[in-house]
């Protein structure tokens, strides 16, 4: 060697040697660096100092930087070499392939990578033009030995990512190489195919021969990379090639999927290869799969993978879930087209191995199948097949254990945890995922129902039957002196498992169903179950009033069982967990009253004309509540008021007391002025004294009723939809020069009369953010115009804690509970004036001077205006 090589290189390795030094101080190894890729960009013997460099006698380190040189000389100085110089540099290229490393198993990862983009870089310059016999001379350097066979599987796969996958090559050399890759797909597909299958036999027979364990590694080491490199072109070259043979690649893919070793990469190939999109004929042939062998091997390697929790047992195990789910999208596609595919035979064998992942432990597996079992039960062909008519009573059973929520990463109660653990960060991350899968699973339940809907009727009336007749577990949650359940209570998951699954099953029993063949008997039974089961946890009693929804529709056959659902839903509405108590009401028990008024208006919303004939005893109860003031909060008046917003008479019966209220001397000073407001609502007070809070708090709730009200009554009250009705009952006043009606609303009155109040007040409620009203807030309620917290983690998309909030109040300051009310009188004052000019259409646009109105009343002070405030002003923008 050359003195001025010898001298270079032994710098170059000084140099290596300090960058790679952990204890280097940063201006040597900066120095270091400047000198090495100076060295790259300016030496003329680079060259043989890099080859010196990546002999294998040097460091690891120094023979990684002596490829890297190589590489970098390929990339930017090829075309500026002499011919004989590009010709030396292969042949020391090829030199290093042969005999230039160490055993397959004691050779670093990074030198084999290293050599292999140097070959890679090579091919994308000179083949095929250059270098015709370049797949020739691989395939002689895999007689060498293993380390050589690898050695050519990732120049191999390499080769295909850097032209298909990244596509890193000039567009006319892309086009030439792939063109190439096209040509001699067939000869690469058989070579490396008899790689794997000569790799694969020599591993197996040395595996279990004594003292030949080095050997049978390196054999399965060679047969694992020529796998991911079969990964790599699986993907995109022509079908034919993977279907060939009779499906060759495929039996050989299957066959591995025994092998512990090779199992993982084998999945990953299959997944890719059943993957494949293209036309139906040319996927036809993938149909073998669902042979008895195949699926043998497919559930054969399934079941050790699924005993404990072994991660890369666990990830194969996700890899053959996809294979499954990907098989399915091939059968639905397949099954019913032009091709004239039939139903497999073993049917039910593929069927069953997919619901053994449906039953996993594992939530993340579980959710994995929900997509492909949804597009299975719709198939057309498919969902009339005898076995999935089985399948789909087998599959909603293996629900009610799938929809119960459980495997929280924090917990150890269930053996779901475990593998939750391993697929999410934290409790909240869980969550989420959970209420997505609850939500996919609903919608498949709803599909299996239209294939056996009896099943499914039966199978949720045990699961009620089973829920009303079972002791209140309330776990191993805090304590609580009442003996209440937590939302994590044993019992409160069953319940609200059970009470989807329900409302899944009867919304769609009596869509699929004629109403003759509806099980009206057996489901008034369990109606009337429900109805005497009785709770006074707010948890259960609120899964109680969603299945007395569910199972209401039976009621329209026995309409004379309609009084006994109200009275069990009233009570409800007015739910308290200790009589006369001033503490303030817990979520669960605001959720509770809110729950069962929804549910009584949707009942007459749905069924108006069944409802109808109980209007009086309906506008009794109505009443009863409307007496007492602390009976029920401002929102639930108004959620019971919208009940009967369509009769003329009882909107101006109710809008009596509000009016009164509202237009009242007292109310009118405090609307139009916001020094009086902020007293009125006590923002400009010093809470010492939790009774003053009590009444500020009637004060607000005061305010808030009316405007709930107004709101609620220009939302729904509307003339009827069908015209002539609306003819009959006087809503159409005239017609239009085009002939359109024009229709009336029965709230037009008492509306009319509220709207210059409640433009004065939202001119009001702008001028609280003045800075001298600012001011006036007292130090109690400094953050009174804050965003709530809850709104800041919408905003951030912060999910619930999953930790037990239902026990606590919903606010737990007096500011917050400031906070809350304003929040919603900005937002529902702007709500009513967007709603208006839909609900009083002509009437709400001939106000003289509406636009000077509006103008001066929703759009003053808005510099003030907090960003956060303004995000109402939106629906008026849309609606007016």
């Amino acid at each position: 060697m050359d003195d001025p090589v010898k001298s270079m290189c032994e710098q170059l390795i000084k140099a290596v040697n300090v960058m790679m030094d952990p204890d280097s101080s940063h201006q040597y190894r900066q120095e270091a660096l400047k000198f090495c890729e100076d060295f790259k960009e300016k030496c003329p013997f680079c060259v043989p100092c890099a080859l010196q460099l990546a002999d294998k006698s040097q460091t690891p380190v120094v023979r990684h930087f002596g490829l890297q040189t190589l590489e970098h000389v390929i990339k930017f100085q090829w075309n500026n070499m002499p011919q004989q110089d590009k010709v030396h540099l292969k042949n020391c290229s090829m030199e290093l392939l042969s005999c230039g490393t160490y055993p397959i198993l004691e050779e670093e990862s990074h030198i084999k990578d290293a050599l292999s983009r140097i070959v890679g870089e090579m091919i994308k310059r000179e083949w095929p033009q250059q270098w015709p016999d370049m797949l020739t001379e691989m395939e002689t350097l895999t007689s060498y030995g293993e380390t050589q066979t690898e050695l050519v599987m990732l120049i191999l796969l390499r080769l295909a990512e850097d032209v298909i996958t990244f596509q890193t090559l000039p567009t006319q050399r892309r086009r030439d190489i792939q063109q190439t890759l096209t040509q001699n797909m067939g000869n690469i597909f058989t070579f490396l195919l008899a790689i794997l299958q000569q790799q694969v036999d020599a591993y197996r027979r040395l595996k279990v021969v004594p003292g030949q364990d080095v050997k049978a590694r390196a054999h399965c080491r060679v047969a694992i990379t020529t796998l991911n490199t079969l990964a790599g072109y699986i993907d995109w070259v022509a079908l034919f090639h993977i279907t060939n043979e009779n499906c060759q690649l495929l039996e050989i893919l299957c066959l591995l999927l025994s092998e512990a070793e090779l199992q993982l990469e084998a999945a990953e190939c299959l997944l890719i290869a059943v993957s494949r999109k293209g036309k139906l004929e040319e996927r036809k042939p993938l149909m073998v799969l669902f042979e008895d062998v195949a699926m043998h091997y497919i559930l054969s390697a399934a079941q050790p993978a699924g005993s404990g929790l072994d991660e890369k047992k666990y990830i194969f195990l996700k890899r053959l879930c996809q294979v499954l789910c990907a098989l399915g999208g091939q059968l639905c596609a397949l099954v019913g087209s032009a091709v004239e595919t039939k139903v497999p035979a073993n049917l039910n064998k593929y069927m069953e191995a997919f619901l053994a992942f449906t039953t996993h432990p594992s939530q993340f597996l579980r959710s994995s199948t929900l997509t492909t079992w949804a597009s299975i039960f719709r198939h057309e062909v498919l969902s009339k097949d005898p076995t999935l008519v089985q399948m789909s009573a087998k599959y909603m059973k293996t629900t009610m254990t799938n929809l119960v929520k459980t495997g929280f990463p924090s917990k150890n109660d269930n053996p779901s945890c475990e593998y939750s653990r391993v697929d999410f960060d934290c409790d909240e991350d869980f969550i989420t995922f959970f209420n997505a899968f609850k939500a996919q699973q609903g919608e498949v339940v709803r599909q299996a129902c239209k294939i056996a809907p009896f099943e499914a009727f039966q199978i949720a009336a045990e699961w009620l039957q089973y829920q009303i007749s079972a002791p209140i577990d309330a776990g191993n949650a805090p304590a609580k002196a009442d003996g209440l359940c937590t939302v994590l209570s044993p019992s409160v998951v069953q319940w609200e498992a059970m009470t989807f699954f329900l409302e899944s099953v009867i919304g769609q029993l009596f869509k699929v169903l004629e109403k003759e063949k509806l099980p009206v008997e057996q489901g008034m039974e369990l109606l009337q179950a429900v109805m005497k089961y009785e709770t006074r946890d707010p948890l259960i009693l609120s899964c109680i009033l969603s299945s007395l929804s569910a199972l209401f529709p039976f009621v329209l056959d026995r309409p004379e069982f309609l009084p006994q659902v109200f009275f069990k839903m009233f009570p409800a509405i007015t739910f308290e967990l200790a009589e006369g108590s001033k503490a303030p009401r817990t979520r669960s028990v605001k959720n509770v009253r809110r729950h069962a008024c929804s549910s009584v208006i949707k009942m007459c919303r749905m069924y108006p004309e069944y409802i109808l004939p109980y209007f009086d005893m309906l506008y009794t109860q109505v009443k009863d509540l409307f007496v007492n003031e602390m009976l029920l909060t401002q929102m639930e008046k108004c959620a019971m008021v919208e009940d009967y917003e369509k009769q003329r008479v009882f909107l101006e019966e109710l809008m009596a007391p509000v009016s009164a209220r509202w237009l009242s001397e007292e109310l009118h000073s405090i609307l139009w002025d916001p020094v009086s407001f902020l007293s009125f609502v006590g923002a400009d007070r010093v809470v010492t004294d939790p009774s003053d809070e009590d009444l500020m708090g009637l004060n607000r709730s005061r305010i808030s009723f009316c405007v709930y009200t107004i709101l609620g009554v220009v939302k729904r009250a509307r003339w009827p939809d069908d015209l002539e009705e609306a003819k009959a009952g006087g809503f159409v006043v005239g017609y239009t020069s085009t002939g359109a009606p024009i229709y009336r609303n029965p709230c037009k009155d008492p509306v009319l009369a509220l709207l210059p109040n409640l433009l004065a007040f939202m001119r009001t409620l702008n001028s609280l953010f003045l800075p001298e009203n600012v001011a006036r807030l007292s130090e109690t309620f400094s953050r009174a115009y804050e965003v709530l917290d809850v709104e800041k983690n919408l905003i951030l998309s912060i999910s619930q804690p999953t930790v037990d909030v239902y026990d606590t109040p919903v606010y737990k300051s007096s500011v917050e509970r400031l906070q809350g009310f304003f929040c919603a009188l900005y937002d529902n004052s702007y709500h009513i004036i967007g709603h208006s000019g839909t609900a009083l259409q002509q009437d709400f646009y001939t106000i003289d001077g509406l636009a000077e109105k509006l103008v001066s009343s929703t759009l003053v002070h808005l510099e003030h205006v907090p960003y956060h405030r303004l995000r109402p002003l939106l629906h008026i923008l849309y609606n007016i």
